[in-house]
């Protein structure tokens, strides 16, 4: 097995690779939670990538998401012949069934922009047109409220964020925020970046240490570090783990990179060669639950943003992301410690235009931005806005989402997330009001829980 120092030089040196955890080790309940969970878990998916209304729950050219919708035609006959096969359903109802559906969500201000609409979904505030992508947000994420209020708190083992790219991404799992920061950060995953030939070169062929040559490095270790009298504390090198859980992580990576040598792994869902980004980021979060039950998951997808330059691979995309979060589900389900303890959160970050650019694919069909006007006080034309309107569905226990529920009027918004799942997990009442974030009172996706 890879000694620890081992682990933490290639770590740092895989700068295409993971930024494997946070965690200070939590001193005592000094945030005690004052509310009641309503659950022990929740996951939030993005649907992101920017997914038009009109495509998902309008079904204009038929239903592409049968995973998650109830209803709609086929595809439409144009288009229909470039949709890869998928398996048969992973589940026996669309998972609306099992929860609430808004319609009519939205994504009301800001620019419409993939790392925006990511910010706005875990910080739960909108962001202006300065946002920087080379810097964490300013104000605190979610991941971030968790680790810090929840009570009795928890391990980053516990706190995970997945998402299928990097980029500016990794910098999503913890704020610039006072008092907030890499302590409180989640651990940070990009497993379809991580998990390649590469990644394996860095991180997936470690060498093993004698006990005597641990030893000595052990010496030398505290020999370097007795140079210096103050103690480190984190900035922005990242979030730090305990000894127990890096090794842990260690582990887990480890046994991922064995998996994925496997067919029959990358196989799991007998999809062939129609698995893409996508669902091979939902196949490793998987693993996640599977092996730590996180309380706090958040995972994304991308891959329909492909509808910049191809409308009809944006709609075979849709398909393979609403296969993939039905698995996602089917996994929770069958997870001890998850199962029927799990609240679901499904949203796009931002939608599309109405009005199409000038790239037209090989069925004719005309390809998408997603540019709606940030003048808060633009009275134009409405189809300009159509960037803004999503959708969100909650699905969880009877006993805490209602089920089969379908909103079609205009409700609920981006920001209402975190102060959703900030509720779920019962601390939202020990958030400070200095960050902006809309009080769980005040929120219309209160409709979805009984």
């Amino acid at each position: 097995m890879m000694k620890r120092r081992e682990f933490i030089k290639k770590s740092a040196l895989a700068t295409a690779g993971v930024i494997a955890s946070p965690y200070l080790l939590p001193s005592g309940s000094l945030f005690a939670a004052t509310g009641m969970r309503r659950v022990n878990h929740v996951v939030f998916c993005l649907y992101a990538g920017g997914v038009r209304n009109l495509e998902s729950v309008h079904m204009n050219d038929g239903n592409l998401m049968p995973n998650l919708l109830s209803g709609g035609g086929s595809v439409s006959s144009d288009i229909a012949g470039a949709m890869e096969a998928l398996p048969p359903a992973p589940l026996p109802f669309p998972l609306q069934n099992y929860g609430t559906l808004f319609k009519e969500f939205r994504y009301y201000n800001g620019p419409t922009g993939h790392y925006n609409g990511h910010t706005v979904a875990l910080t739960g505030n909108y962001v202006d047109v300065d946002l920087n992508l080379r810097e964490h947000p300013r104000k605190p994420t979610i991941f971030e409220y968790y680790r810090k209020h929840n009570s009795p708190q928890q391990s980053a083992l516990k706190c995970w964020w997945v998402a299928n790219t990097l980029g500016p991404y990794p910098a999503l799992n913890y704020s610039s925020a006072s008092a907030y920061g890499a302590s409180y950060g989640a651990n940070f995953i990009s497993p379809t970046s991580l998990i390649s030939p590469q990644g394996f070169d860095v991180l997936g062929n470690p060498r093993v240490f004698s006990s005597q040559e641990e030893a000595a490095v052990n010496n030398i270790r505290g020999f370097v570090n007795g140079m210096f009298n103050h103690s480190y504390s984190d900035g922005s090198a990242g979030v730090v783990n305990t000894d127990t859980d890096r090794i842990q992580l260690q582990q887990f990576i480890t046994d991922l990179y064995t998996k994925a040598q496997s067919s029959a792994f990358l196989n799991s869902w007998n999809a062939g060669s129609a698995m893409n980004n996508d669902m091979y980021n939902i196949l490793f979060a998987e693993e996640i639950i599977r092996t730590f039950t996180p309380e706090l998951l958040v995972v994304n997808m991308q891959d329909v943003d492909v509808c910049h330059f191809q409308y009809t691979q944006y709609a075979n995309n849709l398909r393979k992301a609403d296969f993939a979060v039905a698995q996602l589900w089917k996994t929770i389900q069958s997870t001890p410690g998850m199962a029927d303890d799990t609240v679901l959160i499904i949203a796009p970050e931002h939608g599309r235009n109405f009005y199409p650019n000038t790239s037209v694919d090989a069925y004719g069909r005309r390809a998408l931005d997603h540019t709606a006007p940030t003048d808060p006080n633009f009275t134009g034309d409405p189809n300009m806005q159509m960037a803004r309107e999503i959708f969100c569905l909650v699905v969880g226990p009877p006993n805490v989402v209602v089920q089969n529920q379908v909103i079609s009027t205009i409700m609920g918004e981006s920001t209402e997330i975190v102060p959703a799942i900030a509720n779920l997990l019962g601390f939202d009442q020990d958030m400070p009001g200095t960050y902006g974030v809309k009080p769980w009172s005040t929120c219309q996706l209160q409709a979805a829980f009984v």
